[in-house]
């Protein structure tokens, strides 16, 4: 028993899950209705995901503002953090309404979701108001995701600033409730991955659930979600990036011919860290500096996310189309903020676009029955949101490296300015 856990565990997670996905869509098919006998499965599995997201958006957000110093970022830090937030917005942004041309979730309906209650649109004031909790317990216990992001920023800088006052007690204190918090990610992430050892399982749940009582309409829908996050991906790859070289005189095709082995390493790895060594290899093939592509583009491979934006985009648009709810404008501002913080917390995180819906869909008041539905079509849709995801950290790298070289030090040596990041 022990070896065939061990063998399980060493399969590689997309295998697993899209193993998961294949076997229910055969239980489905062959036991029709019958097979909703598998639904707690599923159930089982979205209960645990809920049970995480919480904590890991905490606990991951205060010690990540504590191993980011501003002050030590320097002028490439300043350049290159606003083009990750706003280029992972506008991705957010394009799967939206890439999913609205497309309608994928039109026609298609989750068992139990006739029930689902859609919640009141707020304004785009309250959206902004509500991130400010009345009661910090209550936004914890009810999931509110923005109000948990401002409570972790809030306390991670509060934590940041007791660790660098010259008082040495306060230092001391500081310091601890930074190892606290590290401690406390340490053993999410640890909870996070025996989540995701069942995963299989609970996908297969779903799945089966869900074709079971819907045949192929559920795998026609699907279908039309994987087409809209490739088109979403097709527009921010060959006409956005393009556009964003072009404003900063950054020969376009050159660009694209220099960095194509990492696109394709990114393609067939489903994996920007995995793929970084190769990335770094083709940014200076494309005469991207050391001082900046050493910097950039680890630090991008961790945090800038534009293919899981598209993915968060698209994602939330299917959900709202099968349970029937007309997303508001303060909804959809509220689904890029939460999307963009999202992309980027979740980033690095073994099986990342499963938490990171699980926390657009939360905050969206979307049932995320879905994000298991759309779980078993990842080995599909990775491969592009991975190559989006690199696409975007070399572009990004090439954009900062042609402002700096302005600059009378751009030849010099950059000081270590390596952002920390915690163990995922």
């Amino acid at each position: 028993m022990i070896q065939l856990w061990n063998w399980y565990k060493k399969k590689s997670f997309i295998l697993k899950i899209t193993t998961g996905f294949i076997l229910g869509i055969i239980v489905g098919l062959i036991f029709g209705p019958s097979a909703s006998t598998l639904a707690p499965l599923g159930t089982l599995f979205l209960n645990l995901l809920k049970m995480v997201v919480v904590p890991l958006i905490l606990l991951t957000l205060i010690v990540s503002v504590n191993n980011s110093n501003p002050k030590e970022l320097g002028r490439i830090g300043i350049k290159i953090f606003p083009y990750y937030l706003i280029t992972t917005a506008v991705s957010l942004l394009l799967g939206i309404w890439i999913a609205k041309l497309i309608n994928p979730g039109i026609g298609l309906s989750m068992p139990g979701s006739e029930n689902f209650e859609v919640p009141e649109a707020p304004s785009a004031i309250e959206v902004f108001l509500n991130i400010v909790p009345t009661n910090i317990f209550q936004s914890l216990a009810n999931g509110d995701i923005l109000s948990v992001v401002f409570l972790a920023l809030v306390v991670g800088f509060a934590v940041s600033f007791m660790r660098h006052s010259k008082d040495q007690k306060m230092r001391d204190q500081g310091n601890l409730l930074l190892n606290l918090s590290e401690a406390g990610s340490e053993v999410t992430f640890r909870i996070l991955n025996g989540v995701l050892q069942y995963a299989p399982i609970g996908v297969l749940g779903i799945t089966a659930n869900s074709i079971g009582n819907q045949g192929f309409d559920t795998l026609q829908s699907l279908g039309k979600y994987v087409l809209a996050s490739y088109v979403g991906v097709g527009v921010q790859m060959f006409i956005i990036f393009p556009l964003i070289l072009l404003l900063f005189r950054v020969p376009v095709l050159k660009f694209f011919k220099n960095v194509r082995e990492a696109l394709l390493t990114a393609f067939v790895t489903c994996s920007s860290l995995g793929t970084l060594p190769v990335t770094l290899k083709a940014a200076k093939k494309a005469g991207i500096s050391d001082r900046v592509a050493d910097f950039t583009l680890p630090v991008g491979a961790t945090v800038n996310m534009n293919g899981s934006a598209i993915h968060f985009g698209v994602g939330v648009i299917f959900a709202a189309e099968i349970v029937g709810y007309d997303l508001s404008i303060g909804t959809i501002i509220g689904i890029i903020l939460t999307g963009t913080l999202a992309a980027v917390g979740t980033a690095g995180v073994p099986g990342a676009g499963l938490i990171g819906m699980s926390i657009v869909f939360t905050q969206a008041g979307l049932p995320i029955e879905i994000v298991g539905l759309t779980a078993g079509v990842n080995v599909i849709t990775d491969m592009v949101f991975t190559t989006c995801n690199v696409t975007g950290d070399i572009v990004g790298a090439a954009v900062v490296d042609k402002s700096e070289q302005k600059h009378s030090d751009y030849n010099e040596p950059v000081a270590d300015m390596t952002i920390k990041t915690i163990s995922k």
